[in-house]
């Protein structure tokens, strides 16, 4: 699966950014989470080195962005190999420890170089994080999580998803660093698009 190809940044203001030629539509649109909000959703793997350099930037943009965009996290599934990352990350979302999981997840991948792709060495991992054995093990096989990784392959298919990381705005729009380039651009064309889903929005009131 080719994966796309990022460079480190940060993000910057999309004043005045043309995304004209810089994202693919989805086609047909999809219904998002959060009707009443902006929806952008990244699309990622543990795996993938790009979503790594990547993260900083998605977390500072998880920092400013508006009120009125809901920020979503999506693990892609494309391999038998990668199910166990998405599985984990679904795990810690309904346990509620993603804040003592994702990033050190991605270090310990990227930075340390552990293989962390079984259910046995994730399950060592989150204990290593505070999360008792019992814990993973009934969150790991259960319903909520399954239904979520479900989802996760329905929606990534139409989205149109072909690598990571993709960000997908609204329902609509499809943001890859083969089309928009690397991190800070990838910020300016979502934010631009954001700004384009908030104009064509109708006046309360």
């Amino acid at each position: 699966m080719a994966v796309t190809a990022l460079l480190a940044g940060v993000p910057s203001p999309a004043a005045g950014t043309d995304p004209a030629g810089k994202y693919d539509l989805v086609l047909p649109p999809q219904p998002t989470d959060t009707p009443d909000k902006i929806e952008v959703v990244e699309v990622f793997w543990y795996g993938c080195p790009h979503c790594f350099t990547f993260l900083p930037t998605m977390e500072q943009y998880a920092k400013d962005k508006p009120d009125d965009v809901a920020l979503r996290h999506m693990p892609a599934i494309f391999r038998d190999s990668w199910v166990a990352h998405a599985r984990a990350f679904y795990t810690a979302d309904v346990l509620g420890v993603q804040s003592k999981i994702h990033r050190p997840l991605f270090e310990a991948i990227h930075v340390r170089k552990q293989r962390l792709d079984t259910r046995e060495s994730l399950a060592a991992f989150f204990e290593q994080h505070g999360v008792s054995k019992q814990d993973f093990d009934k969150t790991w096989d259960s319903f909520a999580v399954q239904t979520l990784m479900r989802k996760s392959q329905v929606m990534q298919q139409r989205y149109g998803v072909r690598g990571t990381p993709t960000v997908i705005v609204n329902g609509k729009y499809r943001v890859s660093g083969s089309l928009a380039g690397p991190p800070q651009e990838m910020i300016k064309v979502i934010e631009a698009l954001v700004e384009r889903e908030r104009a064509a929005k109708p006046a309360s009131g």
